[in-house]
């Protein structure tokens, strides 16, 4: 669970972070599966023209993923993860998005400055969650997750992000915001509310870096989100909540616990 002084800096600054969220076997599992799922990940960096695709640059993006992984569709379902997310927002609450970034040794590109809410358009963005897990260790060298606090205040001006084949991106005068770099040991997660600007930067060391990034709604905009609503979307909490079975057709509550026991 997360602390009291974590939960009054999510109120307040729109996110939180909790280090040491997974353990080792937990990270060790995570980083086998991202491994394996590279090959089906596409690059959705471009030549500054939003349609090109970049030979240099690499942002590899792996989406959705439980359709792709046995493992990564049970993490929603662990007990850890429910437990905070409801803190977060309370009952009645979907997964509404999981992906991974991987950004590659030395030309790997980052994702520019953006909400979240930009692209899903709630009516509240505090009553959506970005969780963000560091997969490697993450830090400003190789581009770690910058977030802009209490940004969920304004509806930043977005426009399409060029470097990127799909993105959008807005406009962050770091003489005006504060930014933080989010800098965690892998395993650590970054909770922030879908309006908080965040945005990671390039890879400029000689190591691989991923992201794993989930995003949980609650259940009462599911019929007013604007995208990421497209496949199935398990409910983790509330008067709908079957653990799983209705989604994936098996009760799924510990198969996290009990699949990274034995990874």
């Amino acid at each position: 669970m997360l602390s009291d002084a974590q939960l009054t800096q999510y109120r307040e600054d729109g996110y939180t972070v909790a280090h040491e969220f997974f353990s080792e076997p937990e990270v060790a599992a995570i980083q086998a599966e991202v491994e394996r799922l590279k090959a089906e990940g596409c690059n959705v960096a471009t030549l500054a023209d939003g349609e090109t695709p970049s030979g240099a640059a690499v942002n590899l993006q792996i989406i959705p993923l439980g359709p792709k992984s046995e493992l990564l569709r049970t993490l929603p379902f662990s007990k850890k993860v429910r437990t905070v997310i409801t803190q977060l927002i309370g009952d009645d609450v979907l997964l509404q998005l999981d992906q991974i970034f991987v950004k590659p040794p030395r030309h790997g590109s980052g994702t520019s400055w953006h909400q979240d809410n930009a692209y899903f358009g709630i009516p509240d963005p505090t009553q959506g969650v970005g969780m963000w897990v560091a997969v490697h260790d993450a830090n400003v060298a190789n581009g770690t997750m910058h977030v802009v606090p209490r940004s969920h205040r304004e509806a930043l001006t977005h426009t399409r992000d060029t470097g990127s084949d799909h993105h959008i991106c807005c406009q962050i005068d770091e003489t005006v915001h504060e930014v933080v770099p989010v800098e965690m040991k892998a395993g650590g997660a970054l909770f922030f509310n879908y309006g908080v600007a965040h945005c990671t930067l390039a890879n400029n060391t000689g190591k691989e870096r991923a992201g794993m990034a989930l995003h949980f709604l609650k259940g009462a905009y599911r019929d007013q989100v604007k995208i990421g609503m497209e496949s199935l979307r398990p409910v983790i909490a509330g008067p709908n909540y079957s653990k799983g079975v209705e989604e994936w057709g098996v009760d799924l509550e510990g198969a996290w616990e009990r699949k990274c026991a034995l990874a």
